[in-house]
């Protein structure tokens, strides 16, 4: 009986998950569709038990497939080769911003799932690419694009697509709903059967699928199933938390929103135990990490509030609510650990930083922003009202100055946040544009119509090589020392994304916290100076042993004596080590 309960354990746990979906189906049918879909058996043995197939070598680089252009050649092959010129044996996972056919949104409005658009290559690039990294590539799955053949279908009453979209009648209760936006949620539409309304969570030209109807999800598996066979290794849940709908509920972090990301995690681990599901989830802090489950969810969560705390506090010089909010994240448990990012496509998420910074800090952030010439985003509230969503900006031209204005500090700034980023507890990714020190994209944002555009500036590749030929460009003094960070972080055991992390007290004007190695031989502590004031720590501060030798890994500084102070110019960062790391 034990054999044959481990040898069904696949089948029996896609009927559970199915169970609580789709209660009204038979849920032995679909689980065996499911099975077949992967190209499974149900008498599979079970997948070995998840082993954390990261260390302190993972970063990972954000970008869309053609962030840097290049005329007549394929955007995909002209990031494969930045990367194999640059960043060879700095960068050893990628994640590609949505590569499909889209209408809108810079992909997010996808009408063609199966395809790679032909100005970024084909599918051959997209392997090749996943041969040299680990790929990252978006499951957008929350909505489709209103020209993607089930909306067109749905309009004529035609399958695929006729059932797969969420209509609402007139009189529905949707004032509880949770939005991210300010377009009214449902869209009219003429279709055969007549005016129906559709839900819109984002836009109305990105209609939400409908995964009551257990056919939508059969349709994402397959789609799952071919990027798999294309190399895709990481899958990165686009919106998810929007998911599941219900009349006369928030629809959001429903309870089967939850199970879908369990079941997808069952079906891929069984494909491949080292593929990877990780949340965007952009809502706040203790409903983001529910996305971890009992590990059995993501293996990874974005960390949304790591972003907006970091610029509160190196626009503020005060680390207090940094620091408060370090203390209470909980260490990642097995299988499972942090996506740290402080940049990304999108613009820096406000909800992330509810209940941890007040509405007057954060419209304080709001105006900073402003004065270093970004925009905010806003939400809609019930009755009407809005509240800020979102900070676009560059990030680059966010750190040029503080509340006080830009000053001298900006680029020491700039590497401060990074050097934090890249010391925490998980898997840092960094935007490529963070890596280039790109610049706000005001002309992206006039032609557009779109804040977001602000930071997704599209670089000619012969202007970037000279802008890093020179070393005197802010491009290439940021580029060079974000690598040198970067190569200094991957040797260090203590720095592994699931290595011990306790917060240290230092003061306000310094954030600290303290990494071990899970084999206690070595250990970290990061010492970081946030304000544009020099600032002095006394090693006893830090209780190290004394027996031990220890070395700031990014100055070379060693520190022989307990008397000895750590003395910090503005915006510096030490990684203070008792195993000294000395090559260059």
């Amino acid at each position: 009986m034990l054999m044959e309960h481990a040898r069904s354990e696949l089948l029996l746990r896609l009927q559970n998950h199915l169970s609580v979906l789709y209660p009204e189906h038979e849920p032995t049918v679909l689980a065996r569709q499911m099975i077949e879909i992967m190209g499974l058996s149900e008498n599979a043995p079970l997948p070995p038990q998840f082993q954390n197939c990261w260390d302190q070598g993972d970063i990972w680089m954000i970008s869309y497939g053609d962030s840097i252009r290049r005329e007549g050649e394929a955007g995909l092959q002209t990031l494969r080769q930045f990367l194999r010129d640059h960043l060879h044996e700095d960068i050893n996972g990628v994640h590609v911003l949505p590569y499909f056919p889209y209408s809108s949104d810079d992909g997010f409005a996808v009408s063609d799932y199966l395809a790679v658009r032909p100005e970024l290559g084909t599918w051959d690039d997209i392997k090749a690419l996943a041969a040299e990294r680990r790929l990252m590539s978006d499951l957008v799955i929350n909505h489709c694009s209103s020209v993607h053949p089930w909306f067109l279908n749905y309009c004529v009453g035609r399958d695929p697509g006729r059932d797969y979209f969420v209509e609402m009648h007139e009189a529905a209760d949707l004032r509880q709903v949770v939005r991210p936006r300010t377009s009214p949620l449902l869209r009219e539409t003429e279709t055969a059967q007549g005016l129906r309304r559709v839900w819109c969570t984002f836009s109305h030209d990105q209609i939400d699928l409908n995964f009551q109807n257990p056919e939508v999800l059969l349709e994402f598996v397959r789609i799952i199933r071919r990027h798999m066979d294309e190399g895709v290794q990481i899958f990165r849940l686009d919106a998810v938390a929007f998911l599941w709908k219900r009349e006369d509920s928030p629809s959001l972090n429903l309870l089967e929103t939850h199970e879908v990301v369990r079941l997808l995690r069952t079906l891929i681990e069984h494909y491949d135990s080292q593929a990877i599901i990780i949340t965007e989830t952009n809502i706040p802090n203790r409903e983001n990490l529910s996305y971890f489950g009992n590990s059995n969810e993501a293996h990874l969560v974005y960390n949304f509030s790591l972003p907006p705390l970091l610029l509160n506090t190196l626009w503020t010089g005060d680390c207090r609510y940094l620091k408060r909010w370090l203390m209470s994240m909980p260490p990642a448990q097995h299988g499972t650990t942090y996506f740290n990012f402080i940049a990304s496509h999108d613009g820096i998420g406000l909800r992330p930083v509810e209940g941890l910074l007040s509405d007057a800090e954060v419209d304080a952030m709001i105006r900073t922003a402003e004065s270093f010439g970004g925009h905010v985003s806003w939400r809609a509230l019930e009755h009407g009202d809005r509240k800020p969503y979102e900070i676009n900006i560059a990030l680059f031209d966010a750190l040029q100055g503080t509340v006080a204005g830009a000053d001298q500090w900006g680029i020491a700034r700039f590497l401060c946040a990074h050097s934090i980023m890249l010391a925490l507890e998980g898997i840092p990714a960094i935007y490529v544009h963070s890596l280039l020190a790109t610049r706000n994209d005001v002309v992206g944002v006039a032609t557009s119509g779109h804040a977001r555009s602000i930071n997704r500036y599209r670089w000619d590749a012969d202007a970037l090589a000279h802008a890093l030929a020179d070393p005197h460009s802010p491009h290439a003094e940021v580029f060079e020392a974000m690598k040198r960070l970067i190569r200094i972080r991957a040797r260090q055991p203590a720095f592994h994304p699931n290595a011990t992390q306790f917060t240290l007290h230092l003061g306000d004007q310094v954030f600290g916290f303290w990494r071990q190695s899970s084999d206690r031989r070595q250990s970290i502590f990061v010492v970081n100076n946030i304000s544009d004031s020099c600032q002095s720590i006394a090693l006893a501060e830090l209780n190290l042993v004394l027996t031990d030798t220890w070395r700031d890994l990014i100055s070379g500084q060693d520190y022989t004596s307990l008397a000895d102070t750590v003395e910090l110019q503005p915006y510096q960062c030490v990684w203070i080590s008792n195993q000294a790391d000395r090559s260059p």
